[in-house]
């Protein structure tokens, strides 16, 4: 049987004000989960995925960390409609973005721009509470205003002495971050550290670039990219004859959803989720990096190879459950079902 992947109600006990832009919502939710994992919100007709920022070590409570993005659907709605009291739909935790087993002590290192400090924030308390690493983080955010967790950092660091050493840079202050400031805190480690960068998509760029021309590798570098919401498609009409790149034999992808079925031609490198949402659809998806299980549906007809999976056991795959925005056809014609 399929792991549990649907939404659950969860009650929120408190909310806390962490920057004028951004709340902590602490849940009642008893789900077991890994430091850095997040859960998917179902709010407003749409899907939002949220990093925790608490622990499982360190913190009694689940806790996830939303900043109000300008014109955000779903975290406008949370910081002006939620309070105590009020309840969510989320899905049980998941996500690979957590620590490695270590037995060599390597040091572990964060790069954290902007609200990509929560789930950073989460692994360094698990770090600190559990292995005996030492912990280097940086923090970019444009204002000492908008600084989530400054105080509760210098904190930990204050309790932590010659383990955790963290680096507030703030852009009103010290320009954008430098590629010497990335190097300083690698500090000579590229081969030894573990990496985890977390933040807007041209920081992590710089960041895993300067990190990777230091000597670093792929398999010490841990990514947290969170795709944004895409735009709603446009109708495609299913096309007529030999339209597709190749003619008629191009093969097609059929997709099914909620009873709804529509048929476009396959395209070379194309996903399942692209598919559906060039037939016209929109899909139901969050993370886009393979990790949440939310795209997930059921191959009726034809086969598909996913890219990555970090969120379907071997079970689920077996049964012929795939990850649509990880997933690419293999044969000619496929039939993906998206089941409630």
């Amino acid at each position: 049987m399929a792991r549990d992947h649907g939404f659950h109600p969860v009650r929120i006990t408190r909310i806390i004000d962490e920057t004028p832009d951004t709340r902590t919502f602490t849940l009642d939710a008893p789900f077991p989960y890994r430091a850095g994992q997040f859960l998917t919100v179902k709010a407003c007709g749409t899907l939002r995925s949220y990093s925790m920022s608490s622990s499982p070590d360190t913190d009694g409570e689940l806790s996830v960390t939303v900043k109000r993005v300008p014109g955000g659907l779903v975290s406008g709605w949370m910081h002006e409609r939620l309070k105590t009291g009020d309840t969510l739909e989320a899905t049980r935790p998941s996500g690979s973005f957590c620590l490695r087993e270590d037995t060599a002590g390597r040091p572990l290192v964060a790069f954290a721009g902007g609200s990509g400090i929560t789930p950073v924030f989460s692994l360094t308390k698990s770090a600190l509470a559990t292995t005996a690493r030492p912990v280097r983080l940086l923090t970019a955010h444009q204002n000492a205003r908008s600084a989530i967790f400054r105080e509760a950092l210098d904190a930990l660091a204050a309790r932590h002495p010659g383990r955790l050493r963290v680096h507030h840079h703030l852009d009103d202050r010290d320009g954008l971050v430098t590629e010497d400031e990335i190097r300083a805190l690698a500090n000579g480690d590229a081969e030894l550290a573990d990496f985890y960068l977390c933040g807007p998509e041209p920081f992590m760029t710089l960041v895993e670039g300067t990190l990777t021309a230091g000597g670093a590798t792929a398999k010490r570098i841990f990514v947290e990219r969170f795709a944004p919401a895409a735009p709603e498609p446009v109708p495609v009409p299913a096309p007529t004859g030999p339209t597709g790149p190749t003619g008629p034999t191009a093969g097609s992808v059929t997709v099914d959803l909620r009873g709804d079925r529509r048929t476009v031609p396959q395209r070379p490198g194309e996903t399942l989720l692209q598919s559906a949402r060039r037939a016209g659809f929109t899909p139901p998806f969050s993370c886009e990096s393979g990790d949440c299980a939310t795209c997930m549906g059921r191959l009726a007809h034809g086969e598909a190879k996913m890219r990555v999976n970090n969120a379907l056991d071997p079970d689920e795959v077996a049964d012929g459950y795939v990850l649509t925005c990880q997933a690419e056809p293999t044969t000619s014609d496929v039939t993906v079902v998206y089941e409630d």
